[in-house]
């Protein structure tokens, strides 16, 4: 099944970002590119927070950031209401994330994963469903008061 993807991240995840956009319209995936668009140096959040008000309204099914290590990203993403980001490294961590978090936005630290452990992540996230039952009753927990 096709989703809507949304893609973003900062300059030093501009190259990852170009691999992951292939790999996702190899998978038939719509993308929905927040930039940046060139390797330059950009500041991340302005990226990431139209990403995840995309992601929020559900105007896309998932979100994928990408920058150096990957925390600046999670850390703007989860800023917002109903985006649970999380920064992965390995493809088992991106499986719990769906599974047990029903994580929508995925991390990726460019920095620190190679480019085939980064496209695994990806497929395996975007293929792997959220467990439900006493995962669903931790999740509606997260959210702050």
């Amino acid at each position: 099944m096709a989703l809507n993807i949304a893609i973003g991240g900062d300059h030093a995840g501009f190259t990852y970002k170009s691999m992951v956009k292939a790999v996702l319209e190899g998978l038939g995936h719509q993308i929905k590119d927040f930039g940046p668009h060139s390797d330059a140096s950009v500041d991340y959040p302005d990226h990431v927070h139209p990403l995840a008000n995309a992601v929020a309204s559900e105007e896309v099914d998932y979100g994928i950031l990408i920058c150096g290590s990957g925390n600046g990203v999670a850390i703007t993403a989860n800023k917002h209401h109903d985006i649970r980001a999380a920064l992965c490294w390995k493809p088992e961590l991106a499986k719990l994330a769906r599974e047990h978090n029903n994580a929508n936005v995925l991390c990726i630290p460019a920095r620190f994963v190679s480019e085939d452990v980064a496209r695994e992540m990806v497929k395996v996230f975007l293929s792997t469903g959220f467990e439900g039952g006493r995962h669903q009753t931790r999740v509606d927990k997260i959210e702050a008061c």
